[in-house]
């Protein structure tokens, strides 16, 4: 047996000082040398674990095997039986907080680079014609109606296109994918690779309706009468802001409306699309999630000479993938650790000057696990700013709860649901991904969809709920 690299095969990426005047994405991805090089690592384990660690359990040990001998059709064939958007996964998964934390590989040496060979092979099979559609059971009948065609709702559609069922997606954006197109920016994941995977489920025998609103065109019992049921995937689009004095003023903006114009509205590709954006030279990115190193490292591609992330604890508790930090870092991004902010301070015309702000210590463990932040009373701090992205969190829109009676919901408006199932108080209607959860992460939101898609296709077969 050859011997195995220590270390996963390195992916070649664009130089930090090239990558943040473009928007293009800065992982190039693996070759074919590259990818059988890192998939030769794998064990081939008798009992691999990484197959529990994956939400939408994907064989992991085959595909990989597969791409070791060369046989790329072979892997991307056996990755699409458990997954609709590998091309997706590949790119934004947390792999290491999953797969490849189980894989045992990593109890001695670095794990097997499980999502970057995913990747590889859902590029490959883009790069080499037409893709391959998966096998469809015979037409049942039945009728159902996706909510959402963010990662929840997609994998569901997915799903029960090939368990044989009629499947129609309502989405109330100008374009399918979710938080995919919205949130994730166009260097983390091309809007391309996304319509490209929304391409095949319609191929599939997907009907996807878009600039369709479930809560004000159509209720969700105008859907049941017409359906035989309802998969509610809308995600969680109403972000949170901290309530501090000054928090109305001009050039302050939630990471969701600030991702959503660049992303979505394409700001980025000024003049060509004319989108307000306020190009601040100074901005501060709040909060330590992926979605605050998405805002940061978007500002200082539209021009910011200073953008600096502002987060409460340190960076040992940030939540945010270490890829994400990391590159940050490479690319400038200035941290401002044991730090909150505690009101803002305008220019006298309405426009934020300052963010006022506090330092931290850590005390004691919350119930997140992470040392809870105290601020240091008398410590307070002044920085020049003129955009400020707040960055701390979303709950799901209340839109379709408030117009959906029976329909339970939680202390922040999320959907109540049965974990294993989706199935939520109102028979016929199933939930899941971040309007069930609250934010979270894509493959997680994807888990949820494939369970459900289980016991919606026994739901609609026997009657029984």
């Amino acid at each position: 047996m050859p011997k195995i690299s220590p270390t996963k095969t390195k992916m070649r990426e664009q130089p930090p000082q090239e990558r943040v005047k473009n928007f293009q994405e800065v992982p190039y991805g693996y070759s074919e040398e590259e990818a059988i090089a890192e998939a030769l690592r794998c064990l081939q384990c008798k009992k691999p674990s990484c197959i529990a660690g994956c939400p939408v359990e994907i064989d992991i040990p085959e595909f990989i095997a597969l791409i070791a001998k060369g046989d790329f059709p072979g892997a991307i064939r056996r990755l699409k039986k458990k997954n609709v958007l590998p091309a997706v996964c590949g790119r934004v998964c947390p792999q290491e907080e999953q797969c490849e934390k189980v894989c045992i590989l990593g109890k001695k040496m670095e794990p097997v680079a499980i999502g970057r060979l995913e990747r590889f092979a859902a590029d490959w099979e883009s790069a080499h014609g037409e893709p391959e559609l998966p096998s469809k059971k015979p037409p049942t009948g039945k009728r159902i109606v996706v909510v959402g065609a963010g990662p929840a709702g997609l994998t569901v559609a997915g799903d029960l296109i090939q368990m044989g069922h009629d499947v129609t997606i309502f989405e109330a954006l100008h374009e399918a994918g979710g938080v995919l197109v919205y949130g994730i920016p166009e260097f983390r994941l091309p809007k391309a690779i996304v319509a490209r995977e929304v391409e095949n489920i319609c191929k599939m025998g997907v009907t996807l309706v878009k600039n369709l609103v479930v809560g004000t065109s159509r209720t969700v019992d105008e859907l049941l009468e017409e359906f035989d049921a309802v998969f509610l995937g809308t995600g969680a689009g109403l972000p949170w802001f901290m309530q501090i004095p000054g928090e109305n003023l001009n050039g302050i903006y939630s990471a969701n409306e600030y991702l959503t114009r660049v992303n979505l509205m394409k700001a980025y590709l000024f003049p060509q699309y004319d989108t307000p954006i306020v190009e601040g030279k100074r901005v501060a990115t709040i909060g330590g999630g992926n979605v605050a190193m998405d805002s940061a490292r978007t500002a200082l591609r539209l021009g910011a000479e200073r953008s600096m992330v502002i987060y409460r604890r340190s960076r040992v508790e940030m939540p945010a993938r270490d890829e994400e930090i990391h590159h940050a870092e490479e690319e400038g991004i200035e941290f401002q650790f044991l730090t909150n902010p505690v009101g803002y301070h305008s220019n006298g015309s309405n426009w934020v000057k300052e963010a006022e702000c506090i330092r931290m210590r850590l005390g004691e463990p919350d119930a997140s696990g992470r040392r809870r932040p105290v601020p240091i009373e008398g410590s307070n701090f002044r920085i020049p700013v003129d955009t400020v992205v707040v960055s701390i969190g979303n709950s799901p829109n209340p839109l379709v709860p408030s117009t959906t009676p029976g329909l339970e919901t939680g202390r922040h408006g999320n959907i109540i649901t049965d974990e294993a199932t989706g199935k939520t108080s109102k028979r016929g209607v199933f939930a899941g991904g971040d309007v069930a959860t609250g934010a979270a992460t894509v493959i997680l939101a994807m888990g949820a969809g494939r369970k459900a898609a289980r016991a919606i296709d026994e739901y609609v077969r026997t009657g029984k709920w």
